[in-house]
């Protein structure tokens, strides 16, 4: 037997001996990093400072984190700054979102929108909820009537996870509003919870097209047999990409979205840049009225608008046609990304901006005489109260939004939606860390942030002396000038929107 010191001493040694080898592999590594270092010939960080040189590309990653997190004001990051952030999380959570010493907001810059607020702010008790508006009628078989404000915008399944969808799809039917699904088709997960549904159709038709690729009408009534399917939006173009298509990666092809989108398994799918049966104003009616006349439903389509004259041309193609040829609604996508993965240079640089083009659209609506035909959509970056708030004012009917639902469900803006790595759940495929994200619990989360969506644009509304969100009107915000003074938007935007809105 060892003795307690023969013992000590021995694992002392074996200790001492995997240490050093230890220290051994470790040396040997940085041997061969360096000797690959200085032989390699595309990265001159590397070759010129071997080993090292490794640091800038992990600082450079974990940069984004500590940015947001410690050395990002609460008002100057982007996609979405901290403050932003804080009052979805805090309105998903629904737990108090005051704030106290005064607004860290700078209302100085030109460009700044702020309310007008009224000398004779509208009593509780005369106060009303949002009015429904229905979309389609006179025009569909099934019209359909909601008086939801704010939506969720398209977000495919296969783009975010099941516990997404589901959440999601809960969420939209505790708060009332709709779900889009998405170019990718509807799956059972967005129908399991009875949520009212908008159907989109992008340009590869996925969950509604034939062998080839084009659109089936048997495809269509058998979605359209669904009840809480509502409407059907033909995607033109998307924020994230305007003027360009999608690629499903044939490893992501399973059984499942093989059956959901009407694809070969594990193939590669790409999706046209353009809907290639619609080269003109006519092709685009004549598909939306053809749409319309086999599912019974309403059908409206979503764009970014890049060209003015062009809703100016397509107003006076509908005016010729007749109104039964108009679309019912128009989802006009801000130009400044989305949640789905793009160029740099579409993102950044194509399209226009939501607060330029959606008064472009509601104005060439009522100088054409269709406001009241055709309802309006506004979709891009809107997540908190004001900003939805502002939409009204200039016209909107409704909006949408994709990523501050994403934040209702714990996105904590990792921008990893494209890579699989996404730290919550919600963009990823990989079941462990989908774990994380139990969608019954964000469903309520989903709940909260429409509901208190619909109280604070509520509370701005009655600030302003409107009994109802959707009575809100140009001439209740100004828009700060360069020269510091402000003046109301309807100086900007003259207000021609009807007066029963």
């Amino acid at each position: 037997m060892f003795s307690g010191d023969t013992l000590g001493l021995e694992i002392l040694g074996w200790m001492t001996t995997v240490f050093i080898i230890a220290v051994g592999c470790f040396i040997l590594f940085l041997i061969i990093v360096y000797i690959s270092d200085v032989t390699q010939t595309k990265q001159a960080i590397r070759r010129n400072y071997p080993i090292i040189g490794h640091f800038r590309y992990f600082f450079e990653h974990v940069g984004t984190f500590f940015r947001q997190y410690f050395f990002a004001m609460d008002r100057e990051e982007m996609p979405f700054n901290r403050a932003q952030r804080s009052w979805v999380y805090r309105a998903a959570k629904n737990i108090d979102n005051t704030v106290a010493f005064g607004s860290t907001r700078d209302l100085r810059p030109a460009g700044t929108i702020n309310f007008v607020n009224c000398a004779f702010p509208t009593l509780g008790e005369h106060a009303v909820p949002p009015r429904p508006v229905t979309i389609g009628e006179n025009y569909c078989d099934q019209p359909y009537t909601t008086a939801s404000l704010i939506n969720i915008s398209g977000m495919s399944y296969g783009a975010i996870s099941k516990p997404a969808i589901q959440a999601l799809s809960y969420g939209a039917l505790k708060g009332k509003s709709w779900m889009n699904t998405g170019e990718g088709g509807v799956s059972p997960y967005h129908l399991e919870s009875g949520a009212d549904i908008v159907y989109q159709i992008g340009t590869a038709k996925y969950g509604v097209r034939d062998a080839e690729g084009k659109l089936s009408d048997d495809k269509l009534r058998e979605v359209a047999a669904h009840e809480q399917i509502k409407m059907f939006e033909l995607k033109m173009s998307q924020g994230a990409k305007p003027g360009k298509g999608g690629m499903l990666p044939g490893a992501k092809v399973d059984e499942e979205i093989s059956k959901i989108r009407g694809i070969p398994v594990g193939m590669d799918s790409i999706s046209p840049n353009r809907h290639p049966e619609i080269e003109n104003n006519d092709d685009l009616l004549d598909m939306l009225h053809h749409i319309r006349e086999v599912t019974g439903k309403p059908v409206g389509f979503k764009a970014v608008i890049g060209d003015k004259l062009w809703i100016r041309e397509l107003c006076q193609a509908i005016q010729k046609r007749g109104l039964e040829y108009a679309p019912d609604f128009i989802t006009v996508d801000s130009a400044d990304g989305g949640t789905g993965a793009a160029p740099a240079s579409l993102i950044d640089y194509v399209g226009m901006p939501i607060h330029e083009s959606l008064p472009v659209v509601v104005d060439a609506l009522v100088e054409h005489g269709l406001r009241e035909r055709i309802k309006v959509v506004a979709s891009g970056k809107m997540i908190i109260p004001p900003e939805v708030a502002w939409a009204l004012c200039m016209g909107a009917d409704f909006v949408t939004s994709a990523r501050g639902f994403m934040f209702s469900l714990g996105c904590i803006q990792a921008l990893q939606c494209n890579q699989n790595t996404c730290p919550t759940g919600i963009t990823t495929h990989d079941k462990k860390l989908q774990k994380g994200l139990v969608a019954e619990q964000k469903s309520s989360r989903v709940e909260n942030y429409i509901n208190n969506m619909e109280y604070e644009v509520g509370m701005i509304a009655h600030s302003c002396g409107v009994k109802s969100p959707r009575e809100l009107k140009r001439w209740h915000a100004r828009m700060v000038l360069q020269d510091g003074h402000s003046i109301p938007l309807c100086d900007i935007w003259p207000d021609k929107t009807p007066a029963s809105k």
